[in-house]
């Protein structure tokens, strides 16, 4: 008897660790199809997560530009409403732009309810920006499960996750760390055959304002060591 338990027991915890395994980690599929990145390793796309941000997105695009660069954006609903000139200026720099909820929830904890108006809410506000659709869409923190992907798809929006992460949202760090990170992540996903997807953030989700100077750093580290024609730069829709 005290074996079936133990056996029971332990069968819950493995579950339990599958399901928070599938919830979160960022390549993991059991919960349905999302977006990672190509086959092919020479092919990186630059992530940003959590803006409009004034004035690091502004810096941003400018550095995009110089390099002669697009990226994607996945913007936070409230951010976009507060600062749709902004908006804009990514659309009209080239830029791809995506969903990444209203006010930035772990939506793996969130009702069903709450999931549909995250996501319909910031749909509402980056049409209303741009006057056209969005086709994509990153969940905050990377957090989802089954429904959470349904409801995104039901609103004609793919799920995108990313395989390297610079963790620029960590307090005191550099511009060289944060490079530091992402080379690793790159290295990996080399060796696996894999092109990269980086993830990296242009605001905070906390509040307007916070400070990016190390990420927009970080960045152009990244395209510095990284170059064309060896490296191809795209935006995640070649990949979709």
């Amino acid at each position: 008897m005290l074996a079936a338990l133990a056996t029971v027991g332990a069968a819950g915890i493995l579950a339990a660790g599958g399901c928070t395994y599938a919830a979160i980690a960022p390549e993991s599929q059991l919960f349905g199809r999302t977006v990672i990145a190509g086959r092919d390793p020479a092919e990186f796309a630059l992530t940003y997560d959590d803006g409009p941000n004034d004035p690091w997105t502004s810096q941003l695009l400018d550095l995009l530009a110089r390099h002669n660069m697009r990226a994607t954006f996945f913007l936070i609903g409230r951010y976009v409403r507060q600062r749709p000139d902004l908006v804009q200026e990514i659309r009209d720099a080239g830029h791809l732009i995506g969903n990444h909820t209203v006010s930035h929830p772990w939506l793996a904890v969130q009702s069903p309810r709450r999931v549909r108006e995250e996501l319909a809410g910031c749909n509402s506000a980056l049409e209303d920006a741009l006057g056209e659709a969005v086709r994509f869409f990153r969940p905050p923190h990377g957090s989802r499960r089954p429904d959470v992907l349904r409801a995104a798809r039901e609103l004609g929006l793919t799920p995108v996750m990313w395989n390297a992460m610079g963790y620029d949202w960590r307090t005191n760090t550099t511009a060289e760390q944060i490079a530091a990170h992402l080379e690793r992540g790159i290295g990996r996903n080399q060796r696996r055959g894999r092109g990269s997807n980086l993830l990296l953030h242009d605001g905070g989700h906390l509040a307007m304002g916070a400070d990016r100077s190390q990420s927009v750093e970080a960045t152009r580290l990244i395209l510095e060591r990284y170059r064309p024609p060896t490296i191809r730069y795209v935006t995640v829709d070649s990949w979709a």
